[in-house]
C-alpha cells in the first residue's frame, strides 16, 4: 500500500494521498479502534474539526484538527461536507470545511472510509433493537408462550436468537410499554452502564457508553434495567426489571432515591421486595419514617442523604446545608423516628426502612 501510494504521489498528488486515507482507516479497523480514534483520525487527515452526530443512538464526538476532543451540543452546519452512517439516515460524519476552503477528493475519501469504521464500532458496541412491535415485544417476554414463537418475535425484532453471543435486556418504565435493547456482544452488558460494560477501545478513548444519568438509550421517569440475558432467558429480565422498578423514587424531596436501578446492582437487596408486598400494611420503621416526615419536610430528603453518602459532611454537601445545621436535623430526626442514624446500626436500620418504602407503595 505504502509502494502504491507513493507511485500514486508523483503522478497525482490526490490520488496518493487517498490511498493512504484508506490504509490509515483500514489499519484502525482492524485494530478495533474506538469512535473517538477514527473520529480524530478524520480530524487530523483533513486538517478540520470533524464531529459525529449519530442522532438515533444519542452519540455526539468532536474532535479539533490538532487532535484535541471539543464535544459541541450544538447542529452541524448543513454545509459542511459530510457522510451519512446508512443511506438516507440524519446520523453522519461531518467535516467542519468553511466554505472559503471548499472540500477535496481527499476530504470524501476520508468521510467515506472514517463514517463506514464509525459505523462498524456503533453496531458493534450500542446495537440496539430496531424495531418495538408492542405485540412481538409481548410475545418475546411471555414465558408461557411457545419456544418457536418467541424465537420469531425475537428474529422479527432483529435479535439473532441462533447466535449464542446474542445477549439483551429489557427495560421497565413506570409509565410505558417495555423495552428491549440488544446488549453490546463482546460483554453482555448494559450500553448505559460503567466503561468496562463497553468496547475495550471505545471505553480507553471516552467515546464508549457512559454511565446512567443515563444517557439517551433511556426512557425519561422512574425505570428498572433487567439484566443482559441469552434471548429465551428474556422473561426472567423483564421480572428482574420490574422488580428494579420497585426500588425507584421519583427523586424529589418528598420522594428522594434513584429514578433508574439496575436489577443486576440489587444483590440480595432484592429479596426485600418478595417480603414487602405492595398495598399491604408497611412494617413498623416504614410507619415511623412516615409519621416522622409529615411533621418535618425537610426530613425524607435529609435522611436519603444521610443514608446513600459517604459521611454526614458528603451528606450536608448533597442537601447544601451546614454541617452544623445537619446535626441538629438527625437530633430532631431521631428523637421523632425513635432510634439513632448515626450509628452503623442505626444507619442500616434507616436505609432498610427507606427502601422498603419505596417496595410498600409501589
Amino acid at each position: 500500500m505504502k509502494e502504491l501510494a507513493g507511485r500514486l504521489t508523483a503522478l497525482d498528488p490526490d490520488a496518493g494521498a487517498a490511498v493512504r486515507v484508506i490504509g490509515y482507516f483500514d489499519r484502525l479497523a482492524e485494530s478495533r479502534a474506538g469512535l473517538e480514534a477514527l473520529v480524530r483520525g478524520a480530524a487530523v487527515l483533513a486538517g478540520c474539526a470533524a464531529r459525529l452526530v449519530d442522532v438515533e443512538r444519542r452519540v455526539r464526538v468532536r474532535v479539533e484538527a490538532d487532535g484535541t476532543r471539543r464535544d459541541s451540543a450544538e447542529s452541524p452546519d448543513p454545509g459542511w461536507p459530510s457522510a451519512a452512517l446508512t443511506p438516507g439516515g440524519v446520523s453522519a460524519l461531518w467535516l467542519e470545511r468553511t466554505a472559503q476552503a471548499p472540500p477535496s477528493v481527499v476530504d470524501a475519501v476520508i468521510l467515506e472510509r472514517a463514517a463506514g469504521a464509525v459505523r462498524l464500532v456503533l453496531d458493534r458496541t450500542r446495537g440496539r433493537v430496531p424495531a418495538e412491535d408492542p405485540e412481538l415485544i409481548e410475545t418475546l417476554l411471555d414465558a408461557t408462550a411457545p419456544e418457536a414463537a418467541r424465537l420469531h418475535a425475537a428474529r422479527r425484532l432483529g435479535l439473532d436468537a441462533a447466535d449464542p453471543a446474542t445477549r439483551a435486556r429489557v427495560l421497565a418504565p413506570l409509565d410505558g410499554r417495555p423495552r428491549v435493547l440488544a446488549a453490546p456482544r463482546d460483554t453482555g452488558t448494559s450500553g448505559a452502564r460503567a466503561v468496562s460494560d463497553s468496547d475495550p477501545q471505545a471505553a480507553h478513548d471516552g467515546s464508549g457508553p457512559q454511565p446512567p444519568h443515563l444517557d439517551g438509550e433511556l426512557p425519561v421517569g422512574r425505570l428498572g434495567i433487567g439484566p443482559a440475558v441469552p434471548v429465551l432467558d428474556l422473561p426472567r429480565s423483564w421480572a428482574a426489571a420490574r422488580t428494579a422498578l420497585r426500588f425507584t423514587a421519583d427523586c424529589t424531596a418528598q420522594d428522594p432515591g434513584p429514578r433508574v436501578v439496575h436489577a443486576d446492582e440489587l444483590g440480595g437487596v432484592a429479596l426485600l421486595a418478595e417480603l414487602v408486598v405492595p398495598g399491604a400494611e408497611p412494617p413498623p420503621d416504614v410507619h415511623d419514617v412516615e409519621a416522622a416526615a409529615a411533621s418535618a419536610p425537610w426530613l425524607l430528603a435529609t435522611l436519603n442523604a444521610v443514608a446513600n453518602t459517604t459521611s454526614l459532611r458528603a451528606a450536608a454537601m448533597e442537601i447544601n446545608v451546614h454541617h452544623s445545621t445537619l446535626q441538629d436535623r438527625l437530633t430532631h430526626a431521631e428523637s421523632l423516628l425513635g432510634w439513632p442514624v448515626r450509628t452503623p446500626q442505626g444507619r442500616l436500620r434507616l436505609q432498610l426502612a427507606l427502601t422498603m418504602r419505596h417496595l410498600a407503595r409501589s
